[in-house]
């Protein structure tokens, strides 16, 4: 039962990257392609610890939180860089 739950919620998270990912390609602005690129992270990091638990590999999880934190760093520089520039 779990492992029909975990596909599943893979199918929704690859629906997710790849409308997300139209977001990022048509835009309009730069603070949607923002926050897409924002939300194409928050799926990686899903799919990382997916990857984690289908593999056994906990070591996975080290990478989800380091790939998350600079990811974080980095969307906090480029909204400053849209607020009034570096």
């Amino acid at each position: 039962m779990a492992d029909i739950i975990f596909n599943i919620a893979a199918v929704i998270a690859l629906a997710a990257f790849v409308i997300t990912f139209y977001r990022i390609i048509v835009g309009p602005e730069l603070g949607d392609r923002v926050v897409a690129l924002d939300a194409m992270t928050i799926m990686a990091l899903s799919g990382i610890t997916f990857l984690a638990h289908l593999l056994g590999r906990i070591i996975y999880l080290d990478v989800a939180l380091v790939y998350g934190l600079i990811s974080f760093l980095g969307v906090i520089a480029v909204a400053r860089y849209m607020e009034r520039g570096l």
